[in-house]
């Protein structure tokens, strides 16, 4: 059996990041103590010319000046991925010392330690511990116990020795091994790569020369025929629903479009006018396409701010994002916060004027979406505990009176936060992403919650509601209706999804629930 270059390059493209993983976290990965010297200069005086440059002479130590003084900082680190306790010291157990350092052609005036990791114990480094000492021509340190990642820096002052003749002195000799280390277990001299280390750089190189060489083969091949990716399907797809919906809507369209040649999902301003419009739509579709027992439309779909209502027998729903909701003021309103029977006070008309809950004195103004949205049916059932909105007192929101408190309707999410931000004592409500793009309005927390997600899996954020897109009938397995879909429930359209704040279904534990985890229906 022959195998083809594509196959050896697929090959060779699973083997490269094994044997990457195999080296950083098995070979590696083992317990490995390192040291990096970060400093290691004379202190000498720069502004003479030449070799003969001259010591500054009144630097001392302990009264006595220095003849040719240096200063060394290392890092001492554990390397590796394992823990490194002091029974991993290949000293003898009756030998407190644990890594030794000489520098060759100096003496050691002085140490101390000038940083360690947090969880590095202070105890080692206390004048007269076990271990911690200088003998005059090396430092001595104790057998430290450095936790994954931790580290500890010595800075030493160094005098030359009389008789060392030489310009440049010798790089510090560092002393020290563990058990079962990297490569005899002995200290290794490390460095600091803001990328990754050489031998990954090379895996790495290696992978993108593979995928490069895969990518080849794949073009080469592509004009035989190769078949689009599995959600792809031909066909015109048309949308509707949801305002609050729609910015995921547009973009997921945009992007199958680009993946899936035949396929065309034309939208337009007018696209998506509200959750109950376009089940209406979609009803209306179906029942005037004569379809066939058992089959239903293939190249509609409409997405709704939670259930349908009873009446659509026909509409069949597929959980798609848990969507969350916010309530938006003008910013002249003074508050940023209310609690819930203080949201519902206001709703019901016992609350009129901003000042009677610590905001300025500014009536309030109620600017609602038109029926048939399901932003608004969603606040009305979980936040104002299934209470209608107050009656509307005028038909343009342009006609609100701005001496009293009032209330008009708009229809879409876009329009509703231009005229809450144009409209001073406004409150609206609206999807978290949209308003989130303002910075004209303020959102509004209840009893002190923000829209989050992690407010609503808590139960205490109350404003949510899971998108669903409804199908009439069962759409066929090939239909454009049917590969969207699947493509709404996998990794590019989970992307786009969370991309604009919402939850994708597909990744709870119970997507066809799609309810946050701390509400009831979850369990």
């Amino acid at each position: 059996m022959s195998l083809s270059w594509g196959s050896v390059a697929a090959v060779l493209g699973l083997a490269v990041p094994v044997v990457a993983a195999l080296w950083e976290f098995v070979l590696a990965g083992r317990k490995r103590l390192g040291y990096r010297v970060q400093l290691d200069t004379t202190i000498r005086d720069s502004a003479a010319s030449g070799p003969d440059t001259t010591v500054l002479q009144r630097m001392q130590w302990d009264g006595t000046n220095l003849r040719d003084p240096s200063v060394v900082l290392l890092r001492i680190e554990n390397a590796g991925w394992s823990p490194v306790v002091a029974g991993d010291y290949v000293a003898p157990a009756s030998d407190p010392v644990g890594i030794r350092i000489a520098f060759p052609g100096r003496r050691v005036v002085g140490m101390t330690v000038t940083e360690r990791s947090a969880q590095v114990p202070p105890s080692f480094f206390v004048p007269g511990a076990e271990g911690f000492e200088t003998t005059g021509r090396e430092i001595r340190l104790p057998k430290v116990i450095l936790n994954r990642r931790a580290h500890y820096k010595v800075l030493a002052v160094l005098d030359r020795e009389e008789g060392f003749t030489e310009p440049e002195f010798p790089e510090p000799e560092v002393t020290a091994g563990v058990v079962g280390g990297v490569r005899g277990g002995n200290i290794k001299k490390t460095a600091y790569y803001p990328f990754a280390s050489r031998q990954v750089r090379w895996l790495l190189a290696s992978l993108i020369l593979v995928s490069a060489t895969q990518s080849g083969f794949t073009l080469a091949g592509s004009d035989d025929g190769a078949a689009a990716p599995l959600d792809c399907a031909a066909g015109t797809l048309h949308l509707s629903g949801s305002t609050a919906f729609a910015p995921v809507l547009r973009e997921a369209a945009r992007q199958y479009e680009r993946t899936c040649p035949d396929a065309r999902i034309p939208l337009t301003a007018t696209s998506f006018k509200g959750s109950v419009d376009g089940l209406d739509t979609l009803a209306a579709a179906g029942a005037g396409a004569r379809l066939p027992d058992g089959r239903g439309l293939g190249d509609r779909l409409s997405f709704s701010d939670g259930p349908k209502s009873d009446g659509r027998p026909r509409l069949l729903p597929r959980p798609v994002a848990l969507s969350l909701f916010t309530l938006v003021v003008h910013e002249n309103a003074g508050v940023e916060d209310l609690s819930l029977k203080q949201v519902r006070d206001i709703y019901a008309g016992n609350i009129t004027n901003w000042s009677q809950v610590k905001g300025n004195d500014v009536p309030i103004h109620l600017v609602s979406r038109n029926p048939g949205s399901g932003t608004r049916t969603t606040l009305e059932r979980q936040v104002l505990d299934g209470r209608p909105l107050p009656a509307v007192t005028t038909p343009d929101c342009a006609g609100l009176d701005r001496g009293r408190p009032g209330r008009c309707e708009v229809g879409g999410t876009g329009t509703l936060l231009d005229t809450v931000a144009a409209t001073p004592g406004a409150l609206g409500h609206s999807e978290v992403g949209a308003a989130a793009a303002r910075d004209d309005v303020r959102q509004i927390r209840i009893d002190g919650f923000p829209a989050t997600l992690e407010g609503a899996d808590e139960g205490a954020y109350p404003y949510w509601q899971t998108e669903i897109a409804y199908t009439y009938g069962e759409p066929p397995a090939d239909s454009i209706a049917a590969g969207f879909l699947r493509y709404l429930a996998n990794e590019v359209g989970k992307d786009v999804i969370r991309s604009k704040g919402h939850r994708p279904c597909a990744e709870l534990d119970k997507p066809l629930l799609c309810r946050p985890d701390g509400s009831p229906s979850a369990r």
